[in-house]
């Protein structure tokens, strides 16, 4: 039988209706499981760039080393440790969302800071970063020793660089170049720049080597870095001058 056009107008609506209440109803009952993931990539992330957490299969066991070896907090962008926002609400630096931050003027945004500790003490800071690679977003951590110069570690990411080239900055490998490497020539913050090409000769103190066939995702990771160390070169030269600075 023939249906008429209001009956499968109002047919439409009602199934557009019933499914979209589903797929609501899934989307609420999804997000503390997604949120719980979140969670545990950003603290996977921030534990890589300073030590070797690839033999941790439990996510609970990474939570807890996280727990225990890190603190946080948002500074700004002169340097200084901010506990609440403009309305009020507290500052909480795992869930700072670096890039929405990234597209205020570097002047308003809120820095995270991570460190692990040696005991009172800081071991290293841990400075999240945010950038473009050749096809879509790049992100990353940079881990500086407690002189706040040498590099300890890093743990890059994207969203679609190409596999085999430029997505390999997720590689164990490539990020093991950046250790020991420094981001101060004398008083001048210079960071490290990845050099064009892979050449696999040795490097001064201030270049690595490159990634072939990758130019463009380089020099997105050099700017990257170099845009997000400066950001937080004021509170660098002021924790130098304090001698440390910890958690509040």
């Amino acid at each position: 039988m023939q249906q008429s056009n209001t009956y499968i107008i109002l047919f439409s609506i009602g199934l557009t209706v019933v499914i979209g209440g589903l797929l609501s109803i899934t989307s609420v009952a999804l997000k503390p499981l997604q949120d719980k993931q979140v969670e545990l990539d950003t603290k996977k992330s921030i534990l890589s760039a300073v030590m070797d957490i690839s033999h941790i299969q439990d996510p609970n066991e990474i939570l807890e080393v996280y727990s225990q070896r890190v603190k946080s907090y948002v500074i700004d962008y002169e340097g200084n440790v901010v506990e609440k926002d403009a309305k009020g609400n507290d500052l909480v630096a795992e869930k700072v969302n670096v890039s929405k931050n990234s597209k205020r003027p570097k002047e308003e945004r809120f820095y995270p800071v991570f460190q692990t500790m040696d005991g009172d003490s800081p071991d290293a800071y841990i400075f999240p970063m945010y950038g473009q690679g050749l096809w879509d977003w790049i992100a990353g951590f940079i881990a500086l020793d407690k002189d706040l110069n040498t590099i300890r570690g890093m743990s890059f990411s994207h969203k679609s660089e190409t596999p085999g080239l430029g997505a390999r900055i997720a590689d164990a490998e490539i990020q093991q170049r950046y250790v020991g490497k420094k981001i101060y020539d004398g008083g001048n913050l210079v960071s490290v720049e990845m050099i064009k090409g892979e050449k696999g000769e040795p490097l001064d103190d201030h270049h690595i080597d490159g990634m072939s066939g990758a130019t463009m995702t380089g020099k997105g990771v050099n700017a990257m870095m170099l845009k997000y160390l400066d950001a937080y070169k004021n509170f660098i030269k002021k924790a130098k001058a304090g001698g440390k600075v910890t958690a509040l």
